[in-house]
């Protein structure tokens, strides 16, 4: 069994073992008592022990398996935290106090003020705050913001390993004395190995101590058991408040005006208020009469009392108002004024109820009848400019624009209703005369044009310029003006005491007027779709297009005779314009224009740009079929 690994099944049981008792390991030899190993174990088996040297036992003791094996793998560093956020909102709070000298007082040489001490770990910043007392008399709260405070002249700051219990510090001069800290700062100090010493308490104010004593020495007795330092502390910042009027309606020019009645029930004295309402036409003035002690009767005063030369005292004056004086309903006469009090809020209620068991708190309604106000008369319209701006200058010191429907400007822009109109009059020479009407859908405008008529002793042109029209008989305030329904065939138009008849219209108002069925009536359709025809489709006209109207044989000839006549006079005048008017449309330096570039120059010169006019200008200047004009055929038509 010698060299078998001792693992189950390989370890047998030897038969001839009669032997089961453990040897033992001591032996006495010459009376000394001298251990040994035994040579047989547990059940008989043979121990086997190594016998090392004093050497060897030393070699292994030294050992070192990072000489033999190498370094091993280093660890992974732990993950960075920086300051800023393993410290953040971790402040450590020291309580102490620092002492004020007091200059040329008798009765005390310096002031005791605790102070709070906070020191930032996050920035190794330093704020020091002063607790607020009230009524103290001195600028407390923040003494030092938050900031590094330096320690000394080379440099350095304070650092929280500087800070402990018992110990002075100077910041900027000024020497704090630090009594305690709170539980976390010194687990902190602690947890750094920073022995905490013995907590102290802050000196008691000798001054405060001082009068503490005083008071509890007193003994003399008060004429009434509230006296002025008990109503101090009590009735601090209590306010009665009341609400009244001021009935000045006697007087000329006098009215009703509301007013706040505010007695202070620390020191029995009151004030009145304004109550302002917007546009009350009142310079903003608050205070009606300041705070202070009003007499009931400032004129009850002995005769021989020299009020040029003295102010009233309380010597003089011994009668004032009190609360008992106010009461809802009661009218006051205060310096010759009269304040009927109408209500008041709910604190004053329940200080009445309290104090005086009322429980009657019913207002009184003192609103009177109400003015009549002046109604804004409107100025006769002057007839210069529109109606609509001449009526903001009545509405505002400061005249606005007038709103426009921009919706109705987007939707219909370009768009233009054209109408052919006679002129109803008396008079025989303007019975033949012919006109042009536009009317604009995007802002309801209207414009006549009069084609000229050649030895009609009548100039053609614009004859209105573009402006709303009203109806005759509508009124300023609410002005009735014309719309598209208003014009169709037969239609009377009477246009600053002109009257016009519609005769025609071109293809383009019967088109607008069958995709918006809804908003004409049936008779203007039928009268434009008799007079105009079936619309003949969008290849064959154009929107907002130029209008074709029936003539009289000559008429033709006499207005293309008329534009040549006009064209020949600018350039008589001045030569120059024509090429330029030419070459501005000549955009693509083609050397040609066509019948649209002739349109839009002729309708900056105010003259006809019917198309049938047009197209016989064309025919005249050249003889291109597809209608296109060079600039040595448009000057021999002007010239010749």
């Amino acid at each position: 069994m010698e060299g078998l690994p001792f693992l189950p099944g390989n370890t047998f049981r030897d038969p001839t073992q009669m032997k089961y008792h453990v040897s033992q390991t001591l032996g006495y030899k010459n009376g000394y008592a001298i251990p040994k190993r035994p040579e047989v174990g547990v059940g008989g088996t043979q121990l086997f022990y190594n016998n090392l040297s004093e050497s060897e036992l030393d070699e292994l003791a030294n050992f070192n398996p990072t000489l033999t094996y190498g370094q091993a793998k280093q660890a992974a560093p732990a993950a960075f935290i920086p300051a800023h956020v393993a410290w953040d909102k971790k402040v450590l709070k020291f309580n102490g106090y620092f002492k004020q000298t007091v200059h040329e007082s008798p009765d005390e040489y310096y002031r005791v003020r605790p102070v709070d001490i906070y020191y930032y770990l996050e920035d190794d910043s330093i704020a020091v705050i002063e607790p607020h007392v009230e009524n103290s008399g001195m600028p407390q709260g923040k003494l030092i913001k938050r900031q590094r405070l330096p320690k000394n002249d080379q440099g350095d700051t304070w650092h929280w390993k500087d800070l402990n219990l018992g110990m002075n510090i100077v910041f900027y001069g000024k020497s704090f004395h630090i009594t305690n800290c709170d539980k976390f700062t010194k687990d902190f100090l602690e947890s750094e190995g920073i022995e905490i010493n013995e907590a102290e308490f802050i000196p008691t104010d000798p001054y405060i101590q001082k009068r503490a004593d005083a008071v509890a020495l007193r003994t003399y007795t008060t004429q009434s058991a509230f006296d002025k330092l008990k109503q101090f502390k009590e009735l601090d910042r209590k306010v009665l408040r009341f609400y009244c009027v001021w009935d000045d309606r006697d007087s000329m020019f006098g009215e009703m005006r509301p007013f706040l009645l505010h007695y202070y029930l620390v020191d029995d004295t009151l004030e009145i208020r304004e109550v302002h309402t917007p546009n009350d036409g009142r310079d903003p003035f608050p205070v009606l009469i300041g705070r202070h002690k009003v007499p009931k009767d400032r004129f009850n005063v002995p005769a021989a009392f020299p009020g040029a030369v003295l102010e009233l005292t309380d010597q003089e004056i011994k009668n004032y108002f009190t609360p008992k004086d106010f009461q809802i309903g009661k009218t006051l006469q205060i310096y010759g004024r009269r304040f009927l009090i109408y209500d008041c809020d709910n604190f004053t209620k329940g200080f009445y109820y309290n104090h005086f068991g009322i429980t009657n708190f019913d207002p009184v309604e003192v609103k009177g009848v109400a003015k009549t106000l002046p109604k804004m008369e409107i100025a006769e319209y002057n007839n210069f400019g529109s109606l609509e701006d001449s009526l903001q200058s009545c509405n505002s010191l400061v005249p606005q624009p007038a709103k426009k429907d921009f919706i109705k400007m987007l939707e219909n822009d370009h768009k233009e209703l054209r109408f052919e109109a006679i002129m109803d009059t008396m008079r025989a020479e303007d019975r033949g005369r012919r006109f042009i009407i536009s009317y604009r859908l995007a802002d309801d405008m209207i414009t006549i044009f009069e084609p000229p008529v050649k030895n009609s002793g009548i100039i053609g042109g614009k004859f209105l310029e573009r402006t709303r029209v009203a109806k005759p008989g509508s009124t300023l305030e609410k002005p009735q003006y014309y719309g598209p329904q208003d014009f169709y065939i037969g239609a009377v138009i009477e246009i600053f005491r002109h009257r016009f008849i519609i005769t025609n219209a071109d293809a383009y108002v019967l088109k607008y007027i069958e995709d918006h069925k809804s908003q004409f009536p049936d008779q203007m359709y039928m009268s434009i779709k008799e007079k105009v025809g079936e619309y003949p489709g969008p290849k064959e006209s154009v929107k907002g297009g130029p209008m074709k109207v029936q003539r009289q044989p000559g008429d033709l000839e006499n207005m293309v005779r008329q534009v040549k006549a006009q064209l020949k006079k600018l350039s008589i005048t001045d030569k120059s314009r024509i090429d330029e008017m030419f070459l501005r449309y000549n955009n693509d330096r083609t050397g040609y224009i066509d019948i649209n570039n002739l349109r839009d120059l002729c309708k900056r010169l105010q003259l006809p740009i019917d198309q049938d006019v047009l197209e016989s200008v064309i025919c005249q200047i050249t003889s291109h079929p597809e209608g296109h004009i060079s600039l040595e055929e448009f000057r021999e038509f002007v010239e010749n």
